[in-house]
Protein backbone atom coordinates (compact mmCIF):
# COMPACT_ATOMS: atom_id res chain seq x y z
CA UNK A 1 0.00 0.00 0.00
CA UNK A 2 1.23 3.42 -0.49
CA UNK A 3 1.10 7.19 0.71
CA UNK A 4 -0.57 9.44 -1.81
CA UNK A 5 0.81 12.69 -1.19
CA UNK A 6 -2.46 14.09 -1.33
CA UNK A 7 -5.36 13.93 0.39
CA UNK A 8 -9.11 14.29 -0.62
CA UNK A 9 -9.76 18.07 0.38
CA UNK A 10 -6.13 18.95 -0.92
CA UNK A 11 -6.73 17.12 -4.14
CA UNK A 12 -10.07 18.88 -4.78
CA UNK A 13 -8.66 22.48 -4.33
CA UNK A 14 -6.41 21.78 -6.49
CA UNK A 15 -8.60 20.21 -9.04
CA UNK A 16 -11.46 23.18 -8.62
CA UNK A 17 -8.18 25.48 -8.90
CA UNK A 18 -6.85 24.01 -12.13
CA UNK A 19 -10.82 24.02 -13.63
CA UNK A 20 -11.03 28.05 -12.83
CA UNK A 21 -7.50 28.59 -14.83
CA UNK A 22 -7.77 26.84 -17.91
CA UNK A 23 -11.20 28.19 -19.87
CA UNK A 24 -9.29 26.74 -22.80
CA UNK A 25 -6.90 24.08 -24.25
CA UNK A 26 -3.66 26.47 -24.65
CA UNK A 27 -4.27 28.25 -20.76
CA UNK A 28 -4.98 24.02 -19.37
CA UNK A 29 -1.19 23.45 -20.89
CA UNK A 30 -0.07 26.70 -19.63
CA UNK A 31 -1.24 25.66 -16.35
CA UNK A 32 0.15 22.03 -16.60
CA UNK A 33 3.93 23.36 -17.78
CA UNK A 34 3.52 25.64 -14.59
CA UNK A 35 3.08 22.32 -12.02
CA UNK A 36 5.80 20.29 -14.07
CA UNK A 37 8.11 23.34 -13.94
CA UNK A 38 7.74 23.72 -10.20
CA UNK A 39 8.21 19.59 -9.96
CA UNK A 40 11.66 19.63 -11.88
CA UNK A 41 10.56 18.76 -15.53
CA UNK A 42 12.45 20.51 -18.03
CA UNK A 43 11.30 21.28 -21.10
CA UNK A 44 12.16 20.28 -25.01
CA UNK A 45 11.83 22.11 -28.01
CA UNK A 46 10.70 19.85 -30.94
CA UNK A 47 12.98 21.60 -33.48
CA UNK A 48 16.15 21.25 -31.16
CA UNK A 49 18.20 18.20 -30.94
CA UNK A 50 17.31 16.27 -27.89
CA UNK A 51 20.07 14.99 -25.45
CA UNK A 52 17.92 12.58 -22.84
CA UNK A 53 19.58 11.33 -19.79
CA UNK A 54 18.91 8.14 -18.69
CA UNK A 55 16.82 9.23 -15.28
CA UNK A 56 15.49 12.71 -17.08
CA UNK A 57 12.19 14.21 -16.40
CA UNK A 58 10.85 16.29 -19.69
CA UNK A 59 7.85 18.20 -21.22
CA UNK A 60 7.24 19.01 -24.76
CA UNK A 61 4.20 21.02 -26.29
CA UNK A 62 2.83 21.39 -29.52
CA UNK A 63 0.51 24.27 -30.98
CA UNK A 64 0.67 25.34 -27.32
CA UNK A 65 -2.69 23.28 -26.45
CA UNK A 66 -1.42 19.77 -26.36
CA UNK A 67 1.35 18.43 -24.02
CA UNK A 68 3.53 15.03 -23.60
CA UNK A 69 5.40 14.79 -20.08
CA UNK A 70 7.31 12.03 -19.51
CA UNK A 71 9.97 10.83 -16.50
CA UNK A 72 12.84 8.06 -17.35
CA UNK A 73 13.66 5.59 -15.11
CA UNK A 74 15.51 3.28 -17.16
CA UNK A 75 18.29 2.24 -19.11
CA UNK A 76 16.46 0.55 -21.68
CA UNK A 77 13.10 1.93 -22.74
CA UNK A 78 12.42 -0.95 -25.56
CA UNK A 79 12.71 -4.02 -22.52
CA UNK A 80 10.69 -1.73 -19.99
CA UNK A 81 8.86 0.20 -22.47
CA UNK A 82 6.01 3.35 -20.80
CA UNK A 83 3.51 3.20 -18.45
CA UNK A 84 1.25 5.71 -19.99
CA UNK A 85 -1.94 7.94 -19.18
CA UNK A 86 -3.77 9.78 -21.58
CA UNK A 87 -6.61 12.00 -22.08
CA UNK A 88 -8.06 15.77 -23.71
CA UNK A 89 -7.59 19.34 -23.03
CA UNK A 90 -10.57 20.57 -25.25
CA UNK A 91 -13.82 21.22 -24.70
CA UNK A 92 -17.45 21.66 -26.63
CA UNK A 93 -17.99 25.07 -26.19
CA UNK A 94 -18.80 28.35 -28.59
CA UNK A 95 -16.09 29.53 -30.75
CA UNK A 96 -15.72 33.50 -32.14
CA UNK A 97 -15.60 33.66 -36.29
CA UNK A 98 -12.67 35.15 -37.77
CA UNK A 99 -15.31 38.00 -38.65
CA UNK A 100 -17.66 38.22 -36.34
CA UNK A 101 -19.24 41.85 -35.57
CA UNK A 102 -23.13 41.54 -35.50
CA UNK A 103 -24.94 44.62 -34.86
CA UNK A 104 -29.03 44.31 -34.90
CA UNK A 105 -31.30 47.03 -33.44
CA UNK A 106 -28.10 49.16 -31.71
CA UNK A 107 -26.85 45.37 -29.94
CA UNK A 108 -23.31 44.35 -31.00
CA UNK A 109 -23.19 40.97 -31.23
CA UNK A 110 -20.15 38.04 -31.99
CA UNK A 111 -20.96 35.47 -34.22
CA UNK A 112 -19.83 32.50 -33.06
CA UNK A 113 -19.12 28.30 -34.41
CA UNK A 114 -20.22 25.61 -31.84
CA UNK A 115 -16.50 23.51 -31.44
CA UNK A 116 -17.58 19.66 -30.67
CA UNK A 117 -20.97 17.92 -29.90
CA UNK A 118 -22.09 20.81 -27.45
CA UNK A 119 -25.31 20.66 -25.07
CA UNK A 120 -26.58 24.18 -26.23
CA UNK A 121 -29.76 24.94 -24.24
CA UNK A 122 -27.47 25.24 -20.86
CA UNK A 123 -25.45 28.39 -22.55
CA UNK A 124 -28.78 30.70 -22.62
CA UNK A 125 -28.33 33.21 -19.87
CA UNK A 126 -25.23 32.35 -18.37
CA UNK A 127 -22.40 35.13 -17.78
CA UNK A 128 -19.66 34.39 -20.52
CA UNK A 129 -16.10 35.87 -20.83
CA UNK A 130 -13.76 34.71 -23.21
CA UNK A 131 -10.47 33.21 -23.57
CA UNK A 132 -7.75 32.00 -26.31
CA UNK A 133 -4.63 32.66 -28.29
CA UNK A 134 -4.01 36.08 -29.80
CA UNK A 135 -1.38 36.33 -33.02
CA UNK A 136 0.12 39.43 -33.46
CA UNK A 137 2.66 41.71 -35.34
CA UNK A 138 5.43 43.35 -33.26
CA UNK A 139 6.73 46.64 -33.83
CA UNK A 140 9.61 44.55 -35.20
CA UNK A 141 7.38 42.84 -37.72
CA UNK A 142 7.47 39.59 -35.90
CA UNK A 143 4.54 37.50 -35.48
CA UNK A 144 4.01 36.15 -31.86
CA UNK A 145 0.91 34.92 -29.52
CA UNK A 146 -0.11 35.60 -26.65
CA UNK A 147 -2.73 33.79 -23.84
CA UNK A 148 -5.41 36.25 -23.01
CA UNK A 149 -8.42 35.96 -20.80
CA UNK A 150 -11.43 38.71 -20.24
CA UNK A 151 -11.58 36.96 -17.02
CA UNK A 152 -14.54 39.16 -16.07
CA UNK A 153 -18.24 38.50 -17.61
CA UNK A 154 -18.06 40.44 -20.93
CA UNK A 155 -21.46 38.56 -22.79
CA UNK A 156 -24.44 37.27 -22.51
CA UNK A 157 -27.07 34.58 -24.71
CA UNK A 158 -30.35 36.21 -23.12
CA UNK A 159 -33.10 33.09 -23.92
CA UNK A 160 -36.72 34.39 -25.28
CA UNK A 161 -38.96 34.78 -23.06
CA UNK A 162 -41.91 32.01 -22.54
CA UNK A 163 -44.52 34.41 -23.35
CA UNK A 164 -42.83 34.78 -27.02
CA UNK A 165 -42.44 31.20 -27.42
CA UNK A 166 -44.85 28.91 -25.40
CA UNK A 167 -43.38 25.61 -26.84
CA UNK A 168 -40.28 26.20 -25.24
CA UNK A 169 -40.48 23.69 -22.24
CA UNK A 170 -42.11 20.90 -24.68
CA UNK A 171 -40.05 21.38 -28.00
CA UNK A 172 -37.10 23.84 -28.30
CA UNK A 173 -34.46 23.63 -31.40
CA UNK A 174 -32.57 25.87 -31.45
CA UNK A 175 -30.63 27.50 -34.56
CA UNK A 176 -27.14 27.67 -34.25
CA UNK A 177 -26.53 30.97 -36.89
CA UNK A 178 -29.32 32.60 -35.61
CA UNK A 179 -29.95 32.34 -31.64
CA UNK A 180 -26.40 31.57 -29.98
CA UNK A 181 -24.59 34.75 -31.02
CA UNK A 182 -23.60 36.48 -27.23
CA UNK A 183 -24.63 40.21 -26.87
CA UNK A 184 -21.47 42.27 -25.99
CA UNK A 185 -22.83 45.85 -26.02
CA UNK A 186 -25.66 48.26 -26.70
CA UNK A 187 -25.67 51.68 -28.28
CA UNK A 188 -26.55 53.53 -31.11
CA UNK A 189 -23.03 53.19 -32.16
CA UNK A 190 -22.97 49.49 -32.78
CA UNK A 191 -22.40 49.19 -36.43
CA UNK A 192 -19.37 50.88 -36.04
CA UNK A 193 -17.48 48.34 -33.68
CA UNK A 194 -14.62 46.69 -34.67
CA UNK A 195 -13.74 43.54 -32.99
CA UNK A 196 -9.83 43.77 -33.04
CA UNK A 197 -9.90 47.06 -31.73
CA UNK A 198 -11.94 46.04 -28.96
CA UNK A 199 -9.33 43.17 -28.51
CA UNK A 200 -6.68 45.40 -28.69
CA UNK A 201 -8.19 47.70 -25.96
CA UNK A 202 -8.10 44.26 -23.52
CA UNK A 203 -4.99 43.22 -24.49
CA UNK A 204 -2.93 46.72 -23.34
CA UNK A 205 -5.56 46.71 -20.31
CA UNK A 206 -3.49 43.59 -18.85
CA UNK A 207 0.07 43.88 -20.73
CA UNK A 208 1.27 47.86 -20.75
CA UNK A 209 4.58 47.13 -22.31
CA UNK A 210 3.59 45.17 -25.25
CA UNK A 211 4.61 46.50 -28.32
CA UNK A 212 1.91 45.37 -30.81
CA UNK A 213 1.65 46.76 -34.26
CA UNK A 214 -1.91 45.01 -35.42
CA UNK A 215 -3.75 41.61 -34.36
CA UNK A 216 -3.81 38.91 -37.16
CA UNK A 217 -5.49 36.22 -36.24
CA UNK A 218 -6.83 34.43 -32.90
CA UNK A 219 -8.81 31.53 -31.64
CA UNK A 220 -10.91 32.47 -29.12
CA UNK A 221 -13.89 30.94 -27.14
CA UNK A 222 -16.58 31.66 -25.05
CA UNK A 223 -16.58 30.20 -21.42
CA UNK A 224 -18.73 30.46 -17.65
CA UNK A 225 -17.44 32.73 -15.42
CA UNK A 226 -19.41 31.06 -12.85
CA UNK A 227 -16.38 29.07 -10.48
CA UNK A 228 -15.88 25.15 -10.38
CA UNK A 229 -17.14 24.19 -6.84
CA UNK A 230 -18.11 21.46 -4.80
CA UNK A 231 -22.11 21.64 -4.07
CA UNK A 232 -24.22 18.79 -2.59
CA UNK A 233 -25.70 18.91 1.25
CA UNK A 234 -22.17 17.18 2.04
CA UNK A 235 -20.44 18.30 -0.70
CA UNK A 236 -21.19 15.30 -2.71
CA UNK A 237 -20.10 16.47 -6.16
CA UNK A 238 -17.84 18.79 -8.05
CA UNK A 239 -19.54 21.22 -10.64
CA UNK A 240 -18.05 23.22 -12.77
CA UNK A 241 -17.60 23.50 -17.16
CA UNK A 242 -14.71 21.23 -18.46
CA UNK A 243 -14.70 18.66 -16.26
CA UNK A 244 -14.70 16.51 -19.79
CA UNK A 245 -11.57 16.29 -19.86
CA UNK A 246 -9.82 18.63 -18.05
CA UNK A 247 -10.81 16.57 -14.43
CA UNK A 248 -8.95 13.45 -15.81
CA UNK A 249 -5.54 16.14 -17.25
CA UNK A 250 -5.53 16.81 -13.65
CA UNK A 251 -5.61 13.16 -12.41
CA UNK A 252 -2.91 12.33 -14.75
CA UNK A 253 -0.60 15.40 -13.85
CA UNK A 254 -1.35 14.92 -10.13
CA UNK A 255 -0.73 10.86 -10.36
CA UNK A 256 2.84 11.37 -12.41
CA UNK A 257 4.26 13.36 -9.89
CA UNK A 258 4.37 10.82 -7.96
CA UNK A 259 6.11 8.70 -10.49
CA UNK A 260 8.89 6.32 -8.39
CA UNK A 261 11.97 5.19 -9.79
CA UNK A 262 10.97 1.59 -10.83
CA UNK A 263 9.34 2.64 -14.23
CA UNK A 264 9.01 5.29 -17.47
CA UNK A 265 5.97 6.99 -17.06
CA UNK A 266 4.50 9.47 -19.71
CA UNK A 267 1.37 11.73 -20.08
CA UNK A 268 -0.16 12.84 -23.19
CA UNK A 269 -3.19 15.44 -23.22
CA UNK A 270 -3.89 16.07 -26.98
CA UNK A 271 -6.49 18.84 -28.24
CA UNK A 272 -8.80 18.76 -30.56
CA UNK A 273 -10.40 15.09 -29.37
CA UNK A 274 -14.02 16.86 -29.35
CA UNK A 275 -13.98 17.26 -32.59
CA UNK A 276 -12.74 14.17 -34.00
CA UNK A 277 -8.74 14.12 -32.90
CA UNK A 278 -7.42 14.72 -36.85
CA UNK A 279 -4.70 17.64 -36.83
CA UNK A 280 -1.24 17.72 -35.56
CA UNK A 281 -1.55 18.16 -32.09
CA UNK A 282 -4.70 15.37 -31.80
CA UNK A 283 -4.37 11.93 -30.99
CA UNK A 284 -4.94 10.74 -34.36
CA UNK A 285 -1.71 12.93 -35.20
CA UNK A 286 1.74 12.39 -34.55
CA UNK A 287 2.35 13.88 -31.98
CA UNK A 288 2.76 11.64 -29.59
CA UNK A 289 4.52 9.12 -31.94
CA UNK A 290 6.93 11.10 -32.47
CA UNK A 291 8.06 12.40 -29.35
CA UNK A 292 8.43 8.22 -28.20
CA UNK A 293 10.05 7.93 -31.25
CA UNK A 294 12.86 10.63 -30.45
CA UNK A 295 13.19 8.37 -26.99
CA UNK A 296 13.40 5.10 -28.60
CA UNK A 297 15.33 5.95 -31.29
CA UNK A 298 15.24 3.23 -33.39
CA UNK A 299 12.37 1.44 -35.14
CA UNK A 300 13.67 -1.70 -33.70
CA UNK A 301 13.49 0.09 -30.18
CA UNK A 302 10.13 1.63 -30.78
CA UNK A 303 8.16 -1.40 -31.75
CA UNK A 304 9.69 -3.24 -28.56
CA UNK A 305 8.91 -0.14 -26.39
CA UNK A 306 5.30 -0.32 -27.47
CA UNK A 307 4.76 -4.28 -26.79
CA UNK A 308 6.08 -3.28 -23.31
CA UNK A 309 3.83 -0.70 -22.78
CA UNK A 310 0.64 -0.15 -21.51
CA UNK A 311 -1.77 3.29 -22.02
CA UNK A 312 -4.91 3.71 -19.86
CA UNK A 313 -6.85 6.11 -21.85
CA UNK A 314 -8.52 8.48 -19.12
CA UNK A 315 -12.18 10.52 -20.17
CA UNK A 316 -15.49 10.98 -18.23
CA UNK A 317 -18.17 8.20 -18.76
CA UNK A 318 -21.81 8.85 -18.77
CA UNK A 319 -23.46 8.30 -14.75
CA UNK A 320 -26.73 6.98 -14.19
CA UNK A 321 -29.10 10.03 -13.88
CA UNK A 322 -31.66 9.48 -11.52
CA UNK A 323 -34.09 11.07 -13.76
CA UNK A 324 -33.29 8.72 -16.64
CA UNK A 325 -32.26 4.84 -15.89
CA UNK A 326 -33.60 4.10 -18.33
CA UNK A 327 -30.61 5.30 -20.93
CA UNK A 328 -28.55 3.18 -19.61
CA UNK A 329 -28.63 -0.71 -19.56
CA UNK A 330 -29.45 -2.13 -16.09
CA UNK A 331 -26.46 -4.07 -15.16
CA UNK A 332 -23.73 -1.64 -16.21
CA UNK A 333 -24.48 1.82 -15.13
CA UNK A 334 -22.50 3.78 -13.29
CA UNK A 335 -22.95 5.23 -10.17
CA UNK A 336 -21.25 8.57 -8.74
CA UNK A 337 -18.63 8.22 -5.72
CA UNK A 338 -19.19 5.09 -6.41
CA UNK A 339 -15.53 4.65 -8.37
CA UNK A 340 -13.58 5.19 -11.45
CA UNK A 341 -15.20 2.98 -14.89
CA UNK A 342 -14.12 0.81 -17.25
CA UNK A 343 -15.67 1.71 -20.49
CA UNK A 344 -16.19 -1.30 -22.79
CA UNK A 345 -17.76 -1.53 -26.35
CA UNK A 346 -17.67 -4.26 -28.59
CA UNK A 347 -17.70 -2.24 -31.53
CA UNK A 348 -13.97 -0.80 -30.56
CA UNK A 349 -15.28 2.39 -29.46
CA UNK A 350 -13.64 2.22 -26.77
CA UNK A 351 -10.04 0.09 -26.68
CA UNK A 352 -10.55 -1.87 -23.42
CA UNK A 353 -9.76 -5.50 -23.57
CA UNK A 354 -10.29 -8.54 -21.10
CA UNK A 355 -6.11 -8.42 -20.51
CA UNK A 356 -6.26 -4.35 -19.97
CA UNK A 357 -9.68 -4.53 -17.88
CA UNK A 358 -7.75 -7.19 -15.70
CA UNK A 359 -5.19 -4.89 -14.80
CA UNK A 360 -6.52 -1.95 -14.12
CA UNK A 361 -9.08 -3.83 -11.59
CA UNK A 362 -5.91 -5.17 -9.94
CA UNK A 363 -4.47 -1.88 -9.28
CA UNK A 364 -7.97 -0.39 -7.90
CA UNK A 365 -8.09 -3.69 -5.52
CA UNK A 366 -4.98 -2.90 -4.92
CA UNK A 367 -5.66 0.67 -3.85
CA UNK A 368 -8.45 -0.60 -2.24
CA UNK A 369 -10.89 1.62 -4.93
CA UNK A 370 -14.38 0.40 -5.87
CA UNK A 371 -14.37 0.02 -9.52
CA UNK A 372 -17.44 0.14 -12.28
CA UNK A 373 -18.09 -1.19 -15.72
CA UNK A 374 -19.59 1.14 -18.47
CA UNK A 375 -21.21 -0.52 -21.92
CA UNK A 376 -23.86 1.37 -23.90
CA UNK A 377 -27.21 0.24 -24.19
CA UNK A 378 -27.52 -2.00 -27.30
CA UNK A 379 -29.88 -0.03 -29.11
CA UNK A 380 -28.36 3.07 -28.78
CA UNK A 381 -25.01 4.78 -30.56
CA UNK A 382 -21.66 4.69 -27.94
CA UNK A 383 -19.60 7.76 -28.23
CA UNK A 384 -15.80 7.31 -28.46
CA UNK A 385 -12.00 8.77 -26.94
CA UNK A 386 -8.72 8.68 -27.55
CA UNK A 387 -8.03 5.65 -27.04
CA UNK A 388 -8.94 3.67 -30.10
CA UNK A 389 -7.12 6.63 -31.91
CA UNK A 390 -4.12 5.98 -30.17
CA UNK A 391 -4.26 2.49 -29.64
CA UNK A 392 -4.22 2.14 -33.98
CA UNK A 393 -1.47 4.51 -34.05
CA UNK A 394 0.74 2.84 -31.64
CA UNK A 395 0.23 -0.56 -31.60
CA UNK A 396 -0.18 -0.06 -27.78
CA UNK A 397 -2.07 -2.30 -24.99
CA UNK A 398 -4.63 0.25 -23.94
CA UNK A 399 -8.04 0.36 -21.40
CA UNK A 400 -10.51 3.16 -21.78
CA UNK A 401 -11.48 4.07 -18.23
CA UNK A 402 -12.93 7.44 -16.36
CA UNK A 403 -15.25 8.89 -13.86
CA UNK A 404 -18.91 8.85 -14.12
CA UNK A 405 -20.41 12.38 -15.14
CA UNK A 406 -24.11 13.95 -15.21
CA UNK A 407 -24.22 16.46 -18.17
CA UNK A 408 -21.59 15.61 -20.31
CA UNK A 409 -21.13 18.59 -23.10
CA UNK A 410 -23.13 21.24 -20.95
CA UNK A 411 -21.47 24.44 -20.20
CA UNK A 412 -21.65 23.22 -16.68
CA UNK A 413 -21.35 19.18 -15.96
CA UNK A 414 -21.58 17.31 -12.48
CA UNK A 415 -19.00 14.74 -11.35
CA UNK A 416 -18.48 12.78 -7.92
CA UNK A 417 -16.09 14.40 -5.75
CA UNK A 418 -14.78 11.49 -3.88
CA UNK A 419 -13.98 9.75 -7.87
CA UNK A 420 -11.71 12.00 -9.04
CA UNK A 421 -9.63 11.17 -6.07
CA UNK A 422 -10.32 7.39 -6.36
CA UNK A 423 -9.01 7.58 -10.16
CA UNK A 424 -5.84 9.43 -8.75
CA UNK A 425 -5.20 6.87 -6.25
CA UNK A 426 -5.35 4.37 -8.71
CA UNK A 427 -3.13 6.64 -11.44
CA UNK A 428 -0.86 7.19 -8.91
CA UNK A 429 -0.20 3.80 -7.80
CA UNK A 430 0.00 2.34 -11.52
CA UNK A 431 3.22 4.88 -12.15
CA UNK A 432 4.74 4.08 -8.87
CA UNK A 433 4.29 0.99 -7.67
CA UNK A 434 2.49 -1.31 -10.08
CA UNK A 435 3.96 -4.38 -12.10
CA UNK A 436 2.39 -5.17 -15.13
Amino acid sequence: MMNNKLNNKDFNDGLLNFLNNSPTPFHAVKTIIEVLNQAGYKQLNEADEWKLEKTGKYYVSRNDSSIVAFALNSEDVASDGFKMVGAHTDSPCLKVKPSPEISTKNYFQLGVEVYGGALLNPWFDRDLSLAGRISYQTKAGNIESLLHDFKKPIAIIPSLAIHLDRQANENRTINKQKELPPILLCGENSNEINFHDLLMTAIHAQHEDLAIEQILDYELFFYDTQPASLVGYQDDFVSSARLDNLLSCYTGLMALLETGEECNALMVCNDHEEVGSASSSGAQGPFLRSVIERIAVTQESFTRCMHNSVMISADNAHGVHPNYVDKHDGNHGPILNQGPVIKINANQRYATNSETSAMFRLICQNVNVPVQSFVVRSDMACGSTIGPITASELGVKTIDIGVPTFAMHSIRELAGSGDAYSLYKALAYYFSKFSQ
